[in-house]
């Protein structure tokens, strides 16, 4: 199918009866609880609002946009009915396969359907909720995608960062410790100057996917998202900034981030499902350029107490990457990968058909620390190759049956953690002391007497489905 633009996926999503249109919600809390509760149950549809309190009607916000798989297959060019292992197999060949594609860079596009500058800019006209109860202000930049530049060697970098609304021209960014684009911002201060960004608030899937996943240093978000879809994506060359800005994006602001200049930002629900930093000074971004299409819609994906749905697409894609990336390491017999939603980073289940004593063991230490998990994880639970490890029931059995406590677990210290990690104290986040510990637990059959293991009960997956298609 190939490359998908917002609005071809809204009226594909709408097609398969997965769309829901809503008038009057109130930025103010209201449409924050709208989104936990779209999060919380399966299935839930996306929900595209209009006519926002307080906003001028055609001003929109999506709400839980990859909610389902169906829907996430479409916005990267695919068919849909895939279950979650399905889609984790599917997903990792495309990216094991995939070659990135430079981008074509076109002279318009609808994003130049309407430009502010000077004395127009006005970002109080976009719907910016408060999403939360214990946020620290309104945000704009939930869904975003933030394009900065190496000022040493010329890279540009897309990244999915937090973007709070300070007035009219004045945005807040806040952007974790060595992410790249905050290597980005900083090199520019140490050089003395003031970097100039890029932010997108309402953008294609395989672009928003690029940048809020891991891709490897060197390799641009924009040529791996064409990579992606099998065809280039046409960028503009920002009038202002002069960095690519996808073509057909919804908005994107154009400014620069002064270099002696910061505000208060924060606090933020974040992904962990606390408020794992306070409010603090941050730097903020001068707005110079407004670019937006007819009735733009801004993409609102906030941080929620984490559940299955919320971070469903997500898991699937980095699933997807820490399984190409342990096989890349020359890892064998793996047969899953299952980044769980609820933890997302911080629960990793790995099956494997073990070969060798230590097996079981080596793939979990590599699972912990390789390049996609070793940021800010916690569990890793390695489990035999007959276990489904997207079904909870059945990992768990696994975990409490065929692991030991005192021989199974593994305690790893000092690993990098970060600033939204509950667990790490205020003194030692006012330190800058991001570290924690790793827990890598081997639930696999004890592979020198694994023959011995009792035999478990139960009918094969084939036996299963061959029952359940006879019967409906």
């Amino acid at each position: 199918m190939g490359y998908v633009d917002l609005r071809t996926w809204l009226d594909k999503v709408n097609e398969i009866n997965e769309l829901k249109h809503l008038s009057g919600m109130d930025p103010n809390l209201e449409i924050g609880a709208l989104a936990e509760l779209l999060g919380q149950k399966e299935g839930s549809p996306s929900v595209l609002l209009d006519d926002i309190k307080g906003y001028p009607k055609g001003y929109r916000l999506l709400l839980n946009a990859e909610g389902t798989l169906n829907r996430l297959a479409l916005g990267l060019g695919m068919p849909g009915n895939y279950t979650v292992e399905e889609f984790v197999k599917v997903i990792k060949e495309k990216m094991r396969t995939l070659k990135p594609l430079p981008c074509n860079e076109v002279s318009d596009g609808p994003i130049y359907e309407n430009v502010l500058a000077r004395d127009r800019i006005d970002m109080n006209m976009f719907p910016a909720p408060k999403w939360n109860e214990g946020d620290g202000g309104r945000y704009i930049g939930t869904g975003c995608m933030v394009i900065t530049e190496d000022p040493d060697e010329g890279r540009v970098n897309a990244g999915t960062y937090r973007v709070m609304l300070h007035d009219r021209d004045t945005l807040g960014l806040r952007i974790s410790p060595s992410k790249h684009g905050k290597n980005h911002i900083d090199k520019a201060f140490k050089r003395g100057e003031s970097p100039k960004i890029a932010v997108t608030f309402g953008q294609d899937f395989s672009t928003y996917f690029a940048a809020c996943n891991e891709v490897a240093y060197g390799v641009s978000e924009f040529e791996y998202a064409g990579g992606l879809v099998g065809e280039p994506i046409n960028v503009i060359k920002g009038p202002y900034s002069g960095l690519p800005i996808p073509a057909d994006a919804e908005i994107a602001v154009e400014g620069y981030i002064p270099k002696d200049e910061q505000r208060m930002e924060g606090p933020f629900g974040e992904w962990t499902g606390y408020y794992g930093d306070d409010a603090r000074m941050a730097p903020i971004i001068k707005v110079k350029n407004v670019l937006h299409r007819n009735n733009p819609i801004i993409c609102g994906r906030p941080e929620l107490k984490p559940t299955w749905c919320s971070n469903l697409a997500r898991a699937v894609v980095r699933s997807a990457i820490l399984w190409n990336e342990l096989e890349s390491m020359g890892i064998p017999g793996i047969t899953g990968v299952w980044c769980h939603p609820v933890g997302f980073r911080l629960l990793n289940l790995v099956s494997v058909k073990t070969m060798f004593h230590g097996h079981s063991k080596h793939v979990g230490m590599l699972a912990t620390q390789c390049r996609t998990a070793h940021y800010l994880g916690r569990y890793t639970i390695v489990v035999d190759d007959d276990i489904d490890i997207y079904n909870d029931q059945n990992y768990l059995w696994a975990l409490l049956t065929r692991s030991d406590p005192a021989s199974s677990i593994e305690i790893l210290r000092d690993c990098v953690s970060g600033p939204l990690d509950p667990r790490i104290s205020k003194q030692d986040k006012k330190n800058n002391l991001f570290y924690n510990s790793r827990a890598i637990i081997d639930a696999c059959r004890p592979y020198h007497w694994k023959d011995e293991f009792p035999k478990p009960i139960g009918f094969s997956k084939e036996r299963l489905n061959e029952v359940m298609k006879k019967l409906g």
